[in-house]
């Protein structure tokens, strides 16, 4: 299910678009000029088989993507198994008459590519991209896993222990997961089957069978259900050829294609549920309301709206809630608009101390300000610029096109509807904005849903909510002509086509000078898309914090966006969305920074008021008070997340009282203590000009850059920085830490160590290490607690190695009974890679890893920012991809693990392996990273330096945990 389609189909072709900044800094009140952006420029052909094919050729970029998007999602769940369609993707990942398991997989990794999968409401689609050379191979692999998948009761089983296993992670153990994955569709729909999870239950994935599976396959996975889009550098006849020579043999099926025509009623009376549930440190609210169809014509307006209601710090949910009244500690909307009806949420997590019921009201209060009221023409134009702004992000890359495009197929039935969906949204006017308002979203066609803490229940029983009897579903009629397939033999099998000639890719060429105050400025020119990013980042991370006030450097750079000399918080959120970008400000452990994305026509007022947050930071008390709030409120979440909390005591026992051993963000004891000269000692002992860089990235020439940065920071005056020793790592004794976490729906498991610096001369060696380990969905983890025995959703590794030695971690989630299965396969792996030489190709993965913060999906700028912060890690400008190649494989660094539960507010569209998420407001649910795979480690663990971590509901025989916070076990 699609949380939020803002990004998606704006993200299409755009066309020209009047910038209106309006109220913003004195530069921009100038004359706008237009930024246009060319519409898609594809080409599109039906096969006789009915499978239609797009091209989108960019010859700018050395890699392809490869996407199928399948006309089925969980929509077409059969009648008593909801999840359905969710657990075949997972499914098609196995093996074909001539791919055995995970093949696809190593097609992509082992070349430094990537794939992946979704599941939605209305489509499934999986999508790969790879270095262009290898276009060939993929649609090899797309073609036969459409035409002859095999599934076996093995694989069948193996899969769906997983699928439960991401099921328990995503709605069981984390907090509101059921919220936002069960709760939100129940009580949105009463008749279209949208109004089951996308996820499923188990017990509907128990009911699920092989025969199932199969009939499932051959009733949907056809090739006139199914649009093929290939885009990225490649010779459109070359491209011809290969589609004609694997999918157009595919036969189409004589039978239709069962279709769901259920019209969900118009809600005329208001619903009011309440719950209480555990795993739940806050209250939360949460109200929705009826969409039109995607394709409507209302779509724009209420595009609009959500951009006025929730578009950033300057939206009136932020602003007015988070912000000024302190009510919630998060705040943010879903536009979900699908094939049919869709839902439009307004969700909002309370701030510690404050009730449910003052929520719901100011959230009720904000919907009928838009119904009553006009919007001004600043935040129209406000919500419009930065629509466009986010539309040229999500263009940055071949994927992201195919994307979009694929979207407007299979959703609106037009390849060219987001092109005039964007059209009409700067046609919006405010009565357009009010009307819609007025239409859709009255007190008498909510729903809303009261999210309680099971402690709060004291004996009251609350509402139950569940799908609607009244919800028509169909059972799934299995064709009579199933073809059941085999894998062909050695012999029969037929080869994948080998890869053609490289593409050699273009690594942008960074430019560095220095001002004459010490500050260096470096320029990456990149003139693909009108945007630009710029990052101050200076050595001030958390390392720095003073003992016992951990959180000291993360609430001093936060504070950086709220409140200057010259500017409020508000008058700062106000300029820079009027100029259609964004800002933030954060820290790491060794860095701080400052960034803004803008359009590159308002390049010099965005860098104006960039220069201001980094120079002249007020830090004024009651903003002090309000980030530190929101901060406690944030961890209360994370300490009801087993992964989250199973990191943080990883990261304690490894180093103690130490700043690395303390969470970056504070704590609720450490917190508290922090004041104000606490604030402005920390800035002001790092933020300087001869300890910063500024980073521009985008659409301006490296001489006007630096011209402009000359402009604004040359006077910035110079001065010392402070530094800290670090202490030596004392050596560790092994121990097994348990947290009792009650009624948790997984265990967090983390076994960690200390790692290195980034300047070891084993880094490099440590990325391929790392990427052996537990980096990809083909790692030596993944594959013995996912692939062979289920037990998890994914497992993965990370080295975070920083400027002082940082820390090497292994880690998944499981259920709880499983914790003390996976802790061994987790050690043995860690021990078994210090015996042997691993495959070269697993640098490939590490290659594409760091290839890929280069030029990522949709993220190039935000992963330039990443860079710069690691500078002050470095003290030089970042060498790319090309030290991965120099390492020997069988020169053996350790291993590390990833750990990372994303956002507190997960989307309901499933992922087989990572997922996607809006990003959130306030900060309540920032979570602790739970599974990934950062580069490098450096030596293999030994037994007597290795901490193992546990968090989860664990009261079995093999723990005897007591209930309390937390158990050490020798």
């Amino acid at each position: 299910m699609r949380l939020t389609r803002t990004a998606l189909y704006l993200s299409a072709a755009l066309l020209p678009f009047a910038a209106q900044a309006q109220q913003a800094a004195p530069a921009a009140q100038q004359q706008q000029q237009q930024i246009a952006v060319a519409p898609l420029d594809f080409t599109e052909r039906t096969l006789p088989n009915g499978l239609k094919v797009y091209a989108i050729r960019d010859t700018s970029t050395a890699n392809v993507s490869v996407q199928v998007w399948y006309d089925v999602g969980s929509k077409d769940d059969p009648a008593g198994k909801s999840g359905f369609a969710h657990m075949f993707e997972h499914l098609m990942f196995k093996g074909t008459r001539n791919l055995v398991d995970e093949q696809m997989d190593r097609l992509t990794e082992d070349v430094g590519g990537y794939n992946n999968a979704s599941t939605a409401s209305d489509y499934t689609n999986y999508f790969e991209v790879v270095p262009a050379n290898h276009l060939e191979r993929l649609l090899f692999a797309e073609a036969d896993r459409m035409a002859t998948l095999v599934v076996d009761e093995k694989v069948f089983a193996s899969e769906r222990d997983v699928v439960k296993e991401e099921l328990r992670s995503r709605v069981l153990a984390q907090p509101y997961g059921k919220l936002f994955y069960v709760y939100f569709p129940n009580i949105s729909y009463t008749v279209h089957p949208y109004a089951r999870p996308g996820i499923g239950s188990i017990e509907d994935l128990d009911a699920a069978n092989i025969d199932d599976i199969r009939a499932f396959h051959a009733t949907y996975y056809r090739p006139d259900n199914a649009v093929l889009v290939v885009a990225g550098n490649f010779d459109p006849a070359q491209l011809a050829k290969w589609v004609d020579k694997y999918f157009a043999p595919i036969a189409k099926p004589d039978r239709p294609i069962p279709r769901v025509t259920v019209a969900e009623p118009p809600r005329t009376t208001a619903v009011r549920k309440t719950v209480y549930e555990p795993n739940t440190p806050l209250p939360a609210v949460l109200l929705s309301y009826q969409l039109p169809p995607d394709n409507d014509p209302d779509l724009p307006a209420l595009t609009v709206l959500d951009g006025i209601l929730s578009g950033g710090e300057n939206s009136r949910l932020y602003r007015n809630l988070v912000y000024r009244d302190q009510l919630v500690a998060q705040a943010d909307t879903f536009l979900d608009s699908r094939q049919s009806t869709g839902a439009y949420a307004m969700y909002a997590i309370l701030a510690g101390g404050k009730s449910a019921e003052d929520g719901e009201q100011a959230m009720r209060r904000e919907i009928a300000e838009l119904r009553d009221t006009p919007v001004s023409a600043a935040e129209l134009a406000e919500a419009k610029n930065e629509i466009l702004t986010s539309a040229l992000k999500s263009r940055e890359t071949a994927e992201g096109k195919a994307s979009t495009l694929a979207a407007s197929i299979i959703i609106d039935r037009d390849p060219r509807h987001s092109d005039r969906q964007l059209a009409d949204i700067a046609k919006v006017t405010a009565a357009d904005v009010q009307r819609v308002a007025r239409k859709y979203l009255g007190d008498n066609q909510s729903a809303a849903l009261i999210y309680l803490p099971d402690a709060m229940a004291q004996g009251a029983k609350g509402d139950t909510v569940a799908v609607a009897d009244t919800v028509k579903v169909a059972p799934l009629v299995a064709p009579k002509d199933i073809v059941i397939h085999t894998a062909a033999s050695e012999a029969e099998r037929v080869a994948v086509p080998a890869p053609g000639a490289p593409v050699a890719p273009t690594i942008p060429n960074a430019v560095e000078t220095k001002l004459a105050n010490g500050m260096r400025v470096i320029v990456v020119e990149k003139r693909d898309l009108p945007i630009v990013t710029a990052t101050v980042v200076s050595p001030a991370g958390g390392a720095k914090d003073p003992a016992g006030k951990a959180g000291t450097a993360a609430l001093a750079a936060s504070l950086l966006t709220k409140g200057t000399a010259t500017r409020s918080a508000e008058q700062i959120a106000q300029q820079i969305r009027s100029l259609g970008g964004s800002i933030s400000a954060g820290a790491d452990w060794d860095a701080a920074f400052a960034t803004v994305t803008v359009k590159a026509d308002q390049v010099e007022p965005a860098l104006t008021v960039l220069a201001d947050v980094a120079r002249n930071p007020a830090f004024a008390q009651d903003e002090i008070d309000r980030a530190r709030k929101q901060t406690v409120d944030g961890v209360t979440v994370q300490l009801e997340n087993p992964a989250a909390l199973s990191g943080i005591v990883a990261s304690r026992a490894v180093f103690g009282d130490r700043a690395y051993g303390n969470m970056l963000s504070g704590s609720p004891t450490s917190l508290p203590r922090i004041t104000r000269q606490d604030v402005v000692s920390a800035y002001g002992n790092s933020w300087r000009p001869n300890h910063s860089a500024l980073v521009i990235v985008g659409d301006i020439g490296s001489k006007d850059a630096t011209t402009l940065a000359q402009k604004l920071f040359g006077d910035w005056q110079r001065g010392a920085l402070t530094i800290q020793a670090s202490a030596a790592q004392p050596a560790l004794a092994p121990r097994v830490i348990v947290v009792d976490l009650p009624e948790a729906g997984q265990a967090g498991v983390v076994i960690a160590r200390a790692g290195i610096a980034r300047s070891d001369r084993d880094f490099y060696a440590a990325q391929v290490a790392n990427a052996t380990l537990g980096v990809g969905f083909t790692s030596r983890l993944n594959r013995e607690i996912r692939i062979k025995r289920g037990l998890a959703y994914g497992a993965g590794s990370s080295v975070d190695a920083r400027r002082a030695p940082g820390i090497v971690t292994a880690s998944t989630q499981t259920k709880n009974p499983s914790a003390p299965e996976v802790v061994k396969l987790i050690a043995e792996e860690m021990t078994r890679l210090g015996a042997a030489p691993v495959p070269r190709r697993r640098a490939r993965i590490a290659q594409g890893g760091a290839g890929r913060q280069l030029r990522p999906p949709d993220r190039t700028h935000r992963r330039h920012r990443r860079r710069a912060r690691r500078l002050c890690r470095r003290r030089r400008p970042p060498r790319h991809a090309a030290k991965v190649y120099p390492v020997d494989p069988g020169r053996r660094s350790g291993s590390g693990a990833g750990s990372g539960q994303e956002g507190a507010r997960p989307e309901q569209r499933q992922h087989r392996r990572g997922r996607r998420r809006k990003r959130v407001r306030g900060r309540a649910a920032q979570e602790l990273p739970a599974s990934g795979g950062d580069p490098g480690q450096r030596a293999q663990p030994r037994q007597r330096d290795v901490e193992v971590a546990i968090g989860g509901a664990l009261a079995t025989t093999w723990f005897r945990v007591p209930h309390q916070m937390l158990r050490f076990v020798s």
